[in-house]
């Protein structure tokens, strides 16, 4: 049994990679995944597997040679899949679409919700001709907030849980630096990307060198005056 989901899943990465380098799909093979030996498990692998790869374009055409019964289509790596292709093409009403009429896992939830606020916020800066700054995008974050099928409904700050953010600061104080190894390992426990843990230590950072700033010359000028 082992030795048979081993041989599955490595045709399902084989068949991912023949799309990365280039195989066109015939139209043989847009037909039932079972037709090509691809079971739902398999889809979804492949889904992934081209995410990860950022070629929308191939991603985009595997989407569209697979079938069009519902258990393919909605399960949630094909659902995330085309939410990141809606994202990509400006097609934000369809993402919206996507998103508020799915439920995803917890574990989909952080790239989701980028996505969410990433076009809103294109969106916002299309209609005002510049860029968002922070008041702005946090103005977005209200007037359009998380949809309950990718927030679990705890609270969050700039998208980040308070769990999460409790975790950071505690690593934080001890200290500001992580290596890269560290914050992948932060990463991995809050649920965040590395990017995001990395900035949210960067900016975290410079809250405290301007505070500490602040405060120098606020000290400097009670000196002078007394």
């Amino acid at each position: 049994l082992f030795f048979s989901f081993f041989l599955l899943n490595m045709q399902c990465l084989s068949f991912a990679r023949n799309i990365m380098n280039g195989y066109q799909l015939t139209a043989a093979m847009a037909i039932p995944y079972n037709a090509y030996g691809l079971s739902q498990e398999q889809v979804a692998c492949v889904c992934d597997v081209l995410q990860q790869s950022g070629n929308i374009e191939r991603l985009a055409r595997f989407l569209w040679s697979l079938p069009a019964c519902e258990q393919i289509q909605k399960n949630e790596s094909v659902l995330k899949a085309k939410a990141l292709i809606a994202f990509h093409q400006g097609n934000f009403q369809e993402l919206y679409r996507i998103i508020e009429t799915n439920s995803f896992s917890p574990e989909s939830h952080p790239k989701m919700q980028q996505l969410w606020l990433q076009a809103h916020y294109i969106e916002a800066e299309r209609l005002r001709g510049k860029p968002l700054g922070a008041v702005g995008k946090y103005r977005i974050r209200r007037k359009f907030p998380l949809p309950r099928t990718i927030w679990d409904g705890e609270e969050t700050s700039y998208c980040f849980k308070e769990k999460s953010r409790v975790v950071l600061r505690q690593w934080y104080t001890k200290n500001p630096y992580p290596s890269p190894r560290e914050k992948r390992q932060l990463a991995e426990q809050t649920g965040l990307t590395t990017t995001q843990v990395s900035n949210w230590f960067k900016n975290r950072r410079q809250r405290d060198r301007a505070a500490e700033t602040t405060s120098s010359r606020t000290n400097r000028f009670d000196n002078n005056s007394s």
